[in-house]
């Protein structure tokens, strides 16, 4: 037997789910020989890269581990007190082992199917009632990017909902958080809104004002009774938005207690770690008066075909795909896995655990003013919750060299020091702190009767602004105190929800790809964990390295000179892209650029995203093939020229096609002088085969929640860095508090310099494991996939779009509209998929009626059949109704999805079996999944809208009240 030493295992195999004869199988299947010959029939040759990826060598997941902690090694994690909206803090392990580590929470899909999301729905909506119950407001949404965007969403919907149109002033409180005024300036300036930033107990409110921004407690941290200043703006027409610090709530009169009109914020306190910046799920709460203005999504409670207790989101119809440029928002995702982490933490520990986690947090602060005030030193905040304000003249630098030697970060702003508590702060940081502040003016801490001030602690709060409501009343916040209780709680919620560690989730635009374990593991490296995102430069040299190694690595992929990892979502990147784009017309004095051509097929956040950014919305037709009807492109951009500043095209197209004709499109804008934007949505189709850059792109945002492996979390995390060519990289996003300056660049687009820093480590993993090779493989793999899927499905489905050789892309789209003919709905379709054990495919879009497939590389063979098998399966079951051997309105597609308790109940009226509604192919019965609800009645909950958790036993409904569902397109 001959050994071989060098043997090292390609994670690309691991990664890439089909095997060699499997492979060989597919092609024969699909009618090719080899891969290369379906590729070189699927991308065009003349946008194909003429070399390979220059990446490094992959590394295998036990080296890549082994690598990454001697580049962690780089990052020193000091006890942080820098605060400015992030805080250390203790995550329960109970919540991060079974939530922020399981994939069975982290691989779920955004919640569109809500009989199979039962699970997050209500953790979602647990959440929702968290944030209504401490801002004292009336409804909240289920999540938002980071609190500076939250911020910025809700100047724009002040802005929006004004009624003296002629008032485009908005006073914004000099005391809010840096980057939440840098966002503020970023997002005024395209709507002309003017921000007027100042002190506001000075300022004088006028009818020229639309709104007015402050912080609670403010940004240095002094505590402010604001109720006056919100009654004068109220007399004026001016509503408030307060951001406000969700942890001192607990402790503080709620804004909604003394008027405020809209409260943001983050939810970062309640137990998700810092993370260098993100991700971490912002809160947006205000009166239900606004309920239709309301950035985001939305979790409703309704009921279910039987009439029992049901939730999915609600009021769709604001969102983007629906509204498009009119939206209220271009953001279509949350940090809902953030957001569910932040929610569960308040059903651990209850009103009493966080009112004694707060009150510990403020009395530490306390005890810590006191025993530096018997020093001599000056707390300068009157009132405060947990940041203490010193103004040490020329000790600054002193205390500084005495911090950092014993490994603590404090703020510094000249000879002002901020010093804030947190969860993790103990009674000896405390001495610590006062040790060496003692020592720097010659003194010990003997000095300082401990004792003494710990027997007399009392709160500086005013009595005024102390909070007397109750909070967390509801009884899921008083019930899972013990592990046990969270424990089973916790996987109660998760055994109703469909993830992919049960199934394929077959996905267009989506790509619900594997995450892989080793990708996942550093994420809570407490070296990448619990950074501060505005620590010193010289402690975060891990990160520093990882930030350079991935933006050499996407520039590398995309062509592209440079990239801005900070838009931490991608309708982001999108708004951060034209963001650019815009100011590199300004710079050259081309302000009048203002006309952004999108293609009728595109995503509802392009549209969205242009209007936020200011521009002018022209569409241009597709044609009957569904590509971009270049004669209609060409008139337009002419018509134009004048006023043109970009296109956003997406590629290869929201089809699933390769266009042929993409180059001369991007040549006959930049003719026009335009930009091209392209959405980065079908990048995996791309990586190793082409690229942006290749055909022609300027700018390109990337999905790494799609591309590069960073999972959907049931709706969030994700990341939308962008990469641009050499002309614009001036102008890329810089930041208020860190110096990441361009030259040129944009105001901030995300509270953290770097976004969701933190989750940035999954996508690095997944590119050194894969390599140059392993991620061109996985493209071609992709297209092979659904390549398969199609041939084997065409038959039964017209696919409704393809390349000029008769191959999709990496997804397809299947035309039902047919069926409608004979009572049968695309949406009956997505529900009897869950009865196989399936996630629908994407529903009515880009084209209504249709159903849009993406299998990822992911995938084996077996999973792809099984899939198919179910689609054939239910092709028979509609030929059936449309025969007439099934009863056109009593059929298993109408009245699914079967939960168990309508299976196995006393009653059977229908004209087909119990065996085929639950098992209607062999293999089901091996792998059931049970949808926790019948089919969602969508129309009652929007008519009947309660976005909090109701008690149980208040939620009971007449048989009068229950009506039949309203679905369609």
């Amino acid at each position: 037997m001959k050994l071989d030493t060098q043997y090292q295992e390609k994670f690309q195999h691991r990664h890439i789910a089909p095997n060699q004869a499997d492979t060989e199988k597919m092609l024969k299947t699909i009618g090719v020989n080899t891969l290369d010959e379906l590729i070189a029939q699927t991308v065009p040759e003349k946008i194909r890269l003429k070399k390979p990826l220059n990446l490094p060598a992959a590394k295998s997941e036990f080296d890549y581990l082994n690598t990454l902690k001697q580049t962690a090694s780089k990052n020193k994690v000091f006890k942080s007190f820098i605060g400015k909206g992030y805080y250390d803090v203790i995550v329960p392990g109970v919540i991060q082992r079974n939530i922020l580590e399981n994939p069975g929470w982290y691989t779920q899909y955004t919640p569109y199917q809500a009989e199979i999301a039962q699970g997050r729905l209500q953790a979602l909506l647990n959440f929702q009632t968290m944030v209504v119950d401490l801002t004292g407001m009336e409804i909240a949404n289920a999540s938002l990017l980071d609190e500076g965007t939250a911020a910025a969403e809700a100047m724009f919907m002040q802005y929006s909902l004004r009624k003296n149109t002629n008032a485009n002033i908005f006073f914004v409180s000099e005391e809010l958080f840096p980057q939440t005024i840098d966002i503020l300036k970023t997002r005024s300036e395209p709507y002309g809104i003017e921000l007027q930033i100042g002190d506001h107990r000075t300022v004088e409110l006028n009818e020229n004002m639309f709104g007015a921004i402050v912080q609670y407690p403010a940004g240095n941290g002094a505590v402010y009774n604001y109720a006056d200043f919100a009654a004068t703006g109220h007399e004026k027409g001016i509503k408030l938005t307060v951001v406000a610090d969700i942890m001192s709530l607990v402790l503080l009169t709620p804004p909604g207690e003394w008027g405020a009109d809209i409260v943001v914020g983050t939810t970062q306190r309640f137990g998700v770690p810092m993370g260098f910046g993100g991700p971490h799920a912002a809160f947006f709460a205000t009166k239900d008066e606004y309920k239709r203005a309301i950035p985001g999504r939305i979790i409703g409670v309704t009921i279910d075909s039987a009439g029992n207790y049901a939730l999915r989101m609600a009021l769709q119809t604001r969102e983007q795909h629906i509204r498009r440029d009119k939206a209220t928002s271009n953001i279509c995702t949350a940090q809902a896995l953030l957001a569910i982490m932040a929610g569960m933490y308040a059903v651990y520990h209850g009103p009493q655990g966080v009112k004694l986690i707060a009150e510990r947090i403020h009395g530490l602060a306390v005890l810590l003013a006191k025993a530096l005030g018997e020093l001599g030193y000056k707390q300068l905040n009157e009132s405060y919750f947990d940041t203490l304000k010193f103004d040490v003249a020329h000790l600054a630098g002193p205390i500084h060299s005495e911090a950092l030697n014993n490994e603590m970060n404090f703020n510094y702003e000249g000879s002002v020091v901020t010093i804030s508590v947190d969860e993790t702060t103990s009674p000896d940081d405390i001495k610590n702190i006062v040790r060496f502040f003692a020592k720097v003016i010659g003194k010990t801490i003997n000095d300082v009767n401990f004792d003494e001030l710990k027997g007399d602690l009392q709160t500086v709060i005013p009595t005024e602004l102390q909070r007397t409501s109750a909070y967390l009343t509801h009884s899921l916040f008083n019930t899972h105190h013990s592990e046990h209780e969270m424990l089973r709680y916790i996987k109660s919620l998760e055994a109703k929800d469909l993830s992919l560690c049960h199934s394929m989730i077959a996905l267009g635009s989506c790509t619900m790809k594997l995450n892989a374990t080793t990708e996942m593991v550093p994420v809570t490296w407490a070296e990448f964990s619990k950074i501060h995102p505005f620590a010193p430069a010289d402690q975060v040299g891990g990160y520093m390295q990882l930030f350079d190694e991935i933006n050499n690595w996407l520039s590398e992929i995309t062509g592209f000179a440079a990239m801005s990892l900070q838009p931490n979502a991608g309708a982001q990147g999108e708004y951060a892209g034209l963001m650019v784009i815009r100011a590199y017309h300004r710079d050259r004095g081309d302000h009048h650029r203002n006309i952004a051509l999108i293609p009728s097929s595109a995503h509802g956040t392009n549209p969205a995203s242009a209007a936020m950014a200011g521009m002018k919305i022209v569409v241009v037709k597709c044609d009957d093939n569904g590509n971009i009807d270049v004669a209609d492109m060409k008139a337009k951009a002419e018509q134009y020229k004048n006023e043109l500043s970009c296109l956003m095209v997406t590629y290869p197209s929201t089809h699933g096609v390769f266009e042929e004709s993409i180059i001369e499109i991007c040549d006959i804008i930049h003719q026009n002088g335009g930009q091209v934007y392209m959405d980065g949505a079908n990048m995996n189709a791309q990586v190793g085969l082409t690229s942006p850059a290749n055909i022609g792109a300027d700018v390109c945002h990337l999905n790494l929640h799609k591309t590069f492996c960073i999972p959907h979390g049931g709706g969030g995390p994700g990341m939308g860095p962008i990469g641009v060519a050499k002309h614009l990289v001036p102008y890329l996003p810089g930041h208020a508090v860190v110096d990441i300056d361009r030259g040129k660049s944009i105001h901030a687009v995300s509270a953290a310099p770097w976004g969701s820093a933190s989750i940035l480590i999954i996508s690095h993993a997944y590119i050194a494991m894969m390599g140059g090779e392993g991620l061109t493989n996985a493209t071609r793999y992709a297209i092979l996939n659904a390549n398969y899927i199609k041939a084997r499905l065409q038959e039964h489905f017209p696919v409704l779009y393809t390349g000029a050789n008769g191959r999709c892309a990496h997804e397809m789209i299947l035309d039902c509209r047919s069926f409608k003919s004979f009572g049968i709905e695309v949406t009956d379709i997505a529900k009897r998929l869950m009865d196989y054990g399936f996630h629908a495919p994407t529903v009515s879009f880009p084209v209504a009626g249709t159903v849009m497939v993406e299998p990822t590389e992911s995938e084996p063979k077996h999973e792809l059949d099984r899939f198919c098998d179910a689609m054939i399966a239910i092709r028979h079951e509609i030929a059936d109704v449309a025969s007439g051997l099934l009863d056109k309105t009593d059929n298993p597609l109408k009245n699914a999805p079967h939960t168990v308790s309508v299976i196995t109940g006393n009653e059977w009226e229908h004209p087909y079996s119990r065996q085929k509604a639950a098992f209607p192919l062999p293999y089901v019965a091996a792998y059931k999944f049970w949808p926790s609800v019948g089919r969602v009645n969508d129309t009652y909950g929007d008519r009947t809208l309660i976005c909090s958790c109701p008690p149980l036993t208040d939620y009971e409904f007449e048989e009068s009240e229950v009506t039949t569902p309203e679905y369609g397109t």
